[in-house]
């Protein structure tokens, strides 16, 4: 008999009963027939993916201010590139 095949939302709904909700992990454990190693390891899993998307938002915000910045040096090189008409 091998080891049962939990799908990812599973996963996430029984993490969020002990991270969202407050059931301590061994009654989670024990309603699901899951063990709380298991828990603990998909709650770790899940962090790390959640704290990934995090620093993954924070660098598009940050290339996206660095975007910005060269693009408004660039209009302003534009504007002094251009010659001064006679009036």
């Amino acid at each position: 008999m091998g080891k049962p095949n939990f799908s990812d939302e599973f996963k996430r709904d029984a993490v969020a009963q002990i991270t969202e909700r407050g059931y301590p992990v061994a009654e989670v454990s024990q309603r699901l027939g899951v063990s709380q190693h298991s828990l603990y390891s998909w709650k770790r899993q899940l962090a790390r993916q959640v704290s990934g998307d995090a620093g993954k938002d924070a660098e598009i915000r940050q290339l996206k201010r660095e975007l910005a910045r060269v693009t408004e040096e660039r209009d302003i090189l534009k504007r002094m590139a251009r010659p001064v008409g006679k009036g």
